[in-house]
């Protein structure tokens, strides 16, 4: 009996619309049918576990045979009826829809087909260890899966059993690879952790088998574990070495070895990259130099821990070579060309590719990270310095200077400077400033703020002849040193500097110190640093008057002086034994507080400042004590004297307090000098004389409005003294009318 295709193919002429139907229908029905036949088989294969061989295989043939059939009735139609289409394009529509979809239906079973087929191929080559094989296999099956998912119009029930095949596959060809693994690559670990000895060696014995790895499958767990026990430790212990022993009949051995205590910390870049090649260019040689597809192991094993090994190389070596200095960045350009020619030998060894790698990056930037170590190093050693104890002080004399670095000058400043010399003679002014100008004067800084200027000085220096970059990362770190200092310092010795005036002291002569030296600073390397932007200069001056103002707010300790002053209450009713007694210690503890300050201040403070600080201590506390009198409305004659004696105790010794200076006799001088740095003491003295002076004295020093007692005070406050310490009489109201 002729094929249904032959028959077709008999036919000649114009075809009758039913007859065509028929034979389309009739192919419709053996296509559904064939296809039940096929979703049953794969059913019980996959899904129900029932063995079926045979059935399988020959179902296998029966879609190959209907689709050759198909594809047959599909070209006869495209090319014998197409050509009538145009005078029943409606009649024959649905005859063409139903025969899309029978294409469609013989596109799934044939992809049903290729997962079958490859499932069986990976389960023999397992079998028979092909593990590559295997891998390919599953992936053809794996495609044609995703093929069936991809049809919209499958609706296929077994999709899912056909992926949970594929998985479990997967795993069998995983497991089966694992314990391939274990046979041929053998790792001998310490069975204690820490440092590796010689008594227990990593080691790695690696036999030659060219099918142990599969694309996609099993190379993370080598690869991580390679990392973990043998490249890190090669990048991160100097006293690591690696040897490679080839054993007849066995394979070969690669094993870490330590050697005997290293001082070095860190390796250097060229010792962990021979370290590293060796074991590479090893497994590449023995185990590694296989094709899977269109790449190699090696190029597998490379994406998988590149970028691991790369950070660990940066962070764990190249980082600390960095040099320290300037003057050796130069020598840097060793360490460039090793990491070249490292990358170079993985690339042909294929364990990389592209051109640019993080690590070669980060070894070409070397200013970069020069200059942000450098940073970093000196703000650690400022911030140290910052908070180390400040009573430990060196003298600071008139003739001191600052050690600056010799800079070489520029070529254009010496020609200017040769055209200039005549001119400078010429206009040269014969009053010349003192050899002391713009001198500091002496006094007494911390020893930790000497050595903050010597870093900022140094860190200054390493900044001229460096890439723009590196200058300017390093002029801002010292702007950020001075800005430290004016946060940090404050606050961190707070309670110090509230406590201990010696300290006060000491940090006022540091802001000074730092203030008088930010005014040339700049001015020092600006010819020799780039603009920090377009239209500034490299300067410090904007930072001395804050420096200044801090200077200044370590001498807020008036307010115990005050406080003291306070218990006097107010100075009245002194007929009182218990008030005269209490205002007296009031007063004494004033002057024994200003003398301590003096002993403690002496030979820290600048004379001129400590003369400033003392008389303006000094002139708070008698203008306190004065306005107290001035507030008294009645002063009996015994209290006058009682304010007699206690102002005139003020008198005598509050002049003694004035003892810049180590040695007595030298402090005679400023003890003299009294009225220039206390500016209320003839306004003192004089209310002194008029507590003990009769009416005609008091208007005799007035002098109509021209003696020294109406320089000092004006004419209400006198007659207020007058009425205060006199009783109304007729004596009393001619010397008031006097006083106007």
């Amino acid at each position: 009996m002729a094929s249904f295709v032959t028959e077709v193919l008999a036919s000649s002429g114009k075809l009758e619309k039913e007859d065509l139907s028929g034979k389309i229908s009739k192919m419709s029905r053996k296509v559904e049918d064939t296809k039940e036949e096929v979703c049953e088989m794969m059913n019980k294969k996959y899904a129900d576990f029932l063995p079926g061989l045979q059935g399988a295989e020959e179902l296998m043939v029966r879609v190959d045979e209907v689709s050759k059939e198909m594809d047959v009735l599909k070209n006869y139609i495209e090319n014998e009826v197409h050509q009538n289409l145009h005078v029943a394009v409606t009649e024959y529509a649905k005859l063409k829809q139903q025969l899309e979809r029978n294409t469609i239906i013989i596109q799934i079973l044939g992809h049903l087909k290729e997962f079958h087929n490859a499932m069986e191929e990976s389960n023999k080559s397992i079998q028979d260890k092909n593990f590559v094989d295997a891998a390919n296999q599953l992936e053809r099956a794996r495609a044609s899966v995703i093929a069936l998912k991809g049809w919209k119009t499958s609706q296929l029930p077994l999709l899912s059993a056909l992926s949970t095949e594929l998985t479990v596959q997967r795993e069998n060809l995983i497991y089966h690879l694992g314990d391939e693994w274990k046979r041929l690559v053998i790792w001998r670990l310490p069975s204690s952790k820490g440092k590796t000895s010689e008594n227990t060696d990593d080691c790695i014995y690696t036999y030659v088998n060219q099918n142990l790895f599969s694309t996609g499958f099993y190379h993370r767990h080598p690869g991580q574990v390679l990392l973990k026990n043998m490249l890190k430790p090669l990048v991160m212990y100097p006293s690591l070495s690696v040897s490679v022993t080839e054993q007849q009949d066995e394979g070969i051995v690669l094993a870490l070895h330590c050697l005997e205590e290293s001082n070095k910390e860190r390796s250097a870049p060229s010792q962990v990259y021979s370290k590293l090649l060796l074991v590479l260019k090893t497994l590449h040689a023995y185990l590694l130099d296989v094709s899977i597809g269109d790449k190699k192991l090696s190029a597998i094993l490379g994406e998988l821990i590149w970028d691991e090994i790369s950070q660990c190389i940066i962070h764990e070596c190249l980082l600390y070579s960095i040099p320290s200095n300037s003057s050796q960045l130069e020598k840097y350009n060793t360490v460039i060309k090793e990491t070249e020619e490292f990358e170079k030998s993985l690339k042909e060894l294929e364990f990389l590719q592209g051109d640019s790698t993080d690590l070669l990056k980060y070894a070409r930037d070397v200013n970069c990270h020069f200059a942000s170590k450098k940073c970093k190093d000196v703000i650690v050693a400022a911030r140290k310095l910052m908070t180390s104890k400040m009573h430990n002080t060196v003298k600071i004399t008139p003739d001191y200077k600052l050690r600056l670095p010799k800079l070489p000058a520029p070529g254009t400043e010496v020609k200017v400077k040769q055209e200039t010399t005549n001119e400078e003679m010429t206009i040269e002014n014969s009053k010349q400033l003192s050899a002391w100008s713009l001198c500091l004067p002496a006094c007494r800084i911390s020893e930790s703020v000497q050595q903050l200027m010597e870093l900022a000085l140094n860190t200054l220096f390493e900044a001229v002849g460096s890439s723009t970059y590196c200058a300017l990362q390093l002029f801002y770190t010292v702007r950020n040193i001075f800005q430290l200092f004016y946060d940090v310092v404050p606050t961190y010795h707070k309670e110090n500097l509230l406590k201990f005036p010696h300290l006060a002291a000491i940090q006022h002569n540091n802001c000074m110190y730092l203030a008088h030296h930010l005014l040339t600073l700049g001015h020092h390397f600006r010819t020799h640093l780039p603009e920090p932007h377009s239209e500034g200069i490299a300067t410090f001056v904007d930072m001395v008057p804050g420096f200044k103002k801090l200077g200044e707010l370590t001498f807020l300790q008036l307010a115990e002086l005050l406080e003291r002053l306070s218990t006097a209450h107010n100075f009245c009713n002194l007929d009182d034994e218990d008030n005269y007694i209490a205002a007296s210690k009031a007063v004494r503890q004033v002057i024994h507080q200003l003398k301590q300050l003096g002993t403690v201040w002496q030979d820290v403070l600048p004379v001129s400042i400590y003369c400033k600080a003392m008389g303006s201590l000094l002139n708070t506390a008698i203008t306190e004590v004065i306005a107290k009198i001035m507030m008294l409305e009645d002063i009996s004659s015994e209290d006058g004297e009682h304010l007699h004696t206690l102002c005139q105790t003020i008198i005598e010794e509050g002049p003694l307090v004035f003892i810049p200076l180590a040695e007595k006799n030298k402090n005679k001088k400023y003890q003299e000098e009294v009225p220039l740095y206390v500016k209320k003491w003839s306004t003192f003295k004089e209310l002194v004389i008029v507590l003990r002076a009769n009416l005609q004295e008091i208007v005799d020093r007035w002098a109509d409005g021209k003696g020294p007692l109406a320089m000092e005070f004006c004419s209400s406050e006198v007659k207020n003294l007058i009425r205060a310490l006199f009783q109304n009489t007729d004596r009393r109201a001619v010397a008031l009318s006097k006083i106007k």
